[in-house]
């Protein structure tokens, strides 16, 4: 027994002294340039390591100090770099026949530079392709010695690795036409069964920009040896507070932004794509001038695209905010950089208190203490051009609503008094119908057509710039035009109809101001006696006519 004792404890003492010893007995940077090959033969891009390292009892190679070279046509900057690289191998073929078997590869706090370029196509893309172009030279202190990669055969190599791991890595996402770079931190990445025949199972999850969160989980291959942006995927993705404004696929100077929820699914076969899910928006802004707005959007979706073309569809658009419900349609298309929508938004019969909380995502502010209460929108917008300096044209018409707390005879005191009427502390409007054009610089509204019971109908044209500075020219037809106002509107030299007053709408919107056109309403050829009348209207309306 005891014998039996002695000799298992010789092979134990064996077997540490053999862990101890072959780290010192093989040197592992003997390997180093037949690593480098590999990964440049299965990559298609320069590689470069720093020293290695053999540990028995972990069973792989260390490697420190791992660059990745970039496409040549997407700068010079490497691709990826990481702190170490740890790569688990086959022991025995090894130490046996020193032959390097890969079984596992895990990154370490490694930087990750996504680039999309001007044609759509992003820089991973090339990865591993046979026709990717030759890797840049290698730099720093090994540049004296640095070979071209090595000659690429007509067909990728059929690399096989089990596991890849990224820890705490980061991606940093740009484009070849912007200086700005996005990044997405905390970097978790495990895919098994990696090659190009296989299809690879994956787990991903990030911080995003903004101190969101992204998670994703699914299967991805068999790797596409031509692009590798087309490999067949089927993905459940999940996203938790997103900053849209700072993705990196948005121009900052747009003015959209927003926090974004999302739960989907993407799927592509490498040809088509097809994604669907669920997502909510909140505190949406959709100018420069716009404030966050005061309720969610929920968007229920469908979309197809083409990666070939780089052409979709929406084919289910299901927008509900509270209880209002409306539906988008349409086609989108990448070019260059740009996303371009061809889309139409249409709403029929929604609440106006459920629309009120959008307004500040336009733009669009109510004067201080006011508020919308009961009515109906019904809108058809068309949307077109790219997402981030989007136009939006069509009509919109509201009816039966009221203005609660802003009394629209007040501030039109001088044209009530001509009409006879007054008013309490709200403003009922009967019908208000105009043509849209909402666009960065601001909202230009065309063929208005106000109609207030109390007081009678507003009609005109104007913007609201991107400042919120209002620009109207309007004419009232007064329920009461004879009288005063009936002497008054038959001086005019410019056709109005009796009854009809000019005036202008200045201010902003939180704080509009009424000013008569006095110029209009008189007419040019009226001489002394008329500019009398005019200073009678100046002195109704409490304003002066602002310098033009």
């Amino acid at each position: 027994m005891k014998k039996i004792l002695y000799i298992v404890g010789g092979i134990v003492l064996l077997v540490v002294i053999v862990a101890v010893a072959l780290p010192f007995l093989i040197d592992v940077n003997h390997f180093r340039p037949q690593v480098e090959a590999k990964l440049q033969e299965a990559l298609g891009r320069q590689v470069q390591i720093g020293g290695m390292s053999f540990s028995l009892l972990a069973g792989g190679v260390s490697v420190e100090n791992l660059s990745i070279g970039e496409d040549p046509a997407f700068g010079s900057a490497p691709f990826v770099t990481a702190k170490s690289l740890d790569v688990g191998v086959d022991l025995m073929p090894l130490i046996l026949s020193r032959a390097l078997n890969v079984r596992s590869i895990t990154l370490r706090e490694p930087q990750v530079r996504l680039v999309r370029g001007n044609g759509g196509k992003w820089n991973f893309s090339s990865l591993g392709t046979s026709g990717s172009a030759a890797a840049a030279p290698a730099r720093g202190r090994r540049q004296a010695q640095a070979q071209p990669a090595p000659a690429r055969s007509s067909s990728a190599p059929n690399v096989s690795i089990g596991t890849l791991r990224i820890v705490d890595g980061k991606i940093i996402v740009g484009s070849t036409s912007s200086q700005r770079m996005h990044e997405y931190s905390n970097v978790q990445l495990k895919a098994s069964d990696i090659s190009y025949t296989s299809v690879m199972p994956f787990s991903f999850e990030a911080t995003t920009p903004g101190g969101g969160s992204m998670k994703a989980t699914g299967k991805a291959g068999p790797l596409n040896r031509e692009d590798t942006a087309e490999t067949p995927l089927n993905a459940d993705v999940s996203i938790k507070h997103l900053d849209i404004g700072s993705t990196g696929f948005i121009d900052p100077a747009s003015g959209i932004a927003g926090l974004l929820d999302y739960d989907g699914t993407l799927r592509s076969d490498g040809k088509l794509a097809e994604t669907k899910g669920t997502a909510t928006v909140d505190k949406l802004k959709l100018v420069r001038s716009g404030s966050p707005a005061k309720q969610p959007i929920t968007v229920n979706y469908a979309t197809q695209y083409d990666l070939q073309r780089q052409q979709g569809s929406l084919q289910r658009g299901d927008i509900r905010t509270g209880k209002a419900a409306a539906v988008l349609a349409g086609n989108y298309a990448t070019q260059g950089a740009a996303t371009l929508v061809h889309m139409h938004f249409t709403g029929n019969n929604i609440p106006v208190q459920e629309v009120e909380g959008l307004l500040p995502a336009f733009g669009v502010v109510l004067p201080a203490g006011a508020s919308l209460q009961g009515g109906t929108v019904n809108t058809n917008l068309a949307m077109d051009g790219p997402v981030d300096h989007m136009i939006i044209t069509g009509p919109l018409n509201v009816a039966n609503t009221r203005l609660a707390g802003f009394n629209l005879l007040s501030k039109m005191s001088a044209i009530a008094a001509l009409a006879g009427v007054h008013g309490g502390n709200e403003t009922d409007i009967q019908t208000l119908a105009s043509g849209l054009r909402v666009a960065p610089e601001g909202i230009q509204a065309s063929n208005l057509n106000l109609i207030v019971p109390a007081l009678g109908t507003l009609t005109g044209n104007g913007t609201i710039g991107a400042n919120n500075a209002l620009d109207f020219k309007m004419v009232a037809k007064l329920i009461h035009g004879g009288g005063l106002l009936g002497g008054i509107s038959t001086l005019s030299t410019l056709g109005h109809s009796q009854g009809e007053l000019p005036f202008m709408i200045k201010g902003t919107t939180s704080n509009p101001i009424f000013v008569p056109d006095v110029g209009k309403a008189i007419g040019s050829t009226v001489t002394a006696p008329a500019q009398g009348v005019g200073g009678l209207l100046n002195g109704l309306f409490g304003h002066k006519k602002p310098p033009r």
